[in-house]
């Protein structure tokens, strides 16, 4: 039994791969896979099973099955929005939200051994493309992020992030008011993981989540400063030039 491992973050795939082996260990493990050139290559080895996460370091792993449309099943990991996991589990793929609980991990595997003959059926893979297909053409954005603090591992969703910072390092901001190191090596790297409708490139130094912005000033040369509900932000400013630019997305 070949199961392969798609995970981007290094300390995620290394706790999962643990979790695999704690349920299975007479099962062989292929990776962790970060990116989709790499997870090509190794679905075409055809392995029996794939531990997915959804968004890897260069694209979406949705993708491998619309290009290459591989006869085998699929358990997602990620944190995204239920009706996604609801059409997942319709199609006969489970679907768990992280952090991983061992239990529904041992649940998923259980259920790809009652399924395992159903995934070669062309019908059944007609249905599943015909649904990953639906889901192309939405253009799916991160809907959570990682933080590794000592040995430990945080997964926070977007909705509790009030906007990320650069200052030597890249920062995630908390609601709550704590502020996090990430594993990101530029905020331009987040900023394509983003919804611009709900996120905004202020500066070169700050981006801003609407959900958590209570408003703005404007002052003597037209520059902006943002008011926020939560976080402790240093001054954050949206210069002339972009005010304009801001003002049209705040609405």
């Amino acid at each position: 039994m070949r199961i392969l491992i798609l995970e981007d973050e290094p300390l995620v795939a290394a706790h999962l791969i643990k979790q695999v082996r704690d349920l299975e260990p007479e099962w062989q493990i292929i990776g962790p896979v970060a990116s989709l050139r790499e997870a090509e290559l190794l679905l075409q080895a055809g392995p029996d099973l794939v531990l997915a996460d959804i968004q890897l370091s260069d694209g979406i792993s949705l993708d491998l099955f619309h290009h290459l449309q591989p006869a085998v099943p699929v358990i997602f990991t990620t944190a995204y929005d239920q009706y996604a996991i609801r059409a997942f589990k319709i199609n006969s793929i489970d679907y768990l939200l992280k952090p991983i609980d061992p239990e529904e991990l041992a649940a998923a595997f259980r259920k790809y051994a009652l399924l395992r003959d159903k995934y070669a059926s062309p019908q059944f893979m007609g249905e599943l493309m015909q649904f990953v297909r639906h889901q192309q053409q939405k253009q799916l954005f991160k809907e959570s992020f990682t933080v590794h603090s000592g040995k430990s591992v945080y997964v926070f969703p977007l909705a509790e992030i009030a906007g990320f910072s650069k200052n030597e390092v890249i920062y995630l901001h908390h609601a709550d008011g704590r502020n996090w190191i990430t594993d990101y090596r530029s905020l331009d790297e987040i900023e394509e993981l983003l919804d611009p409708q709900q996120c905004y490139r202020a500066s070169r130094q700050f981006i801003v989540n609407r959900a958590w912005l209570a408003g703005y000033k404007t002052d003597d040369t037209s520059r902006l400063t943002l008011h926020f509900k939560a976080g402790k932000w240093p001054p954050v400013t949206v210069s002339k030039d972009k005010a304009a630019a801001f003002r049209t997305w705040f609405g």
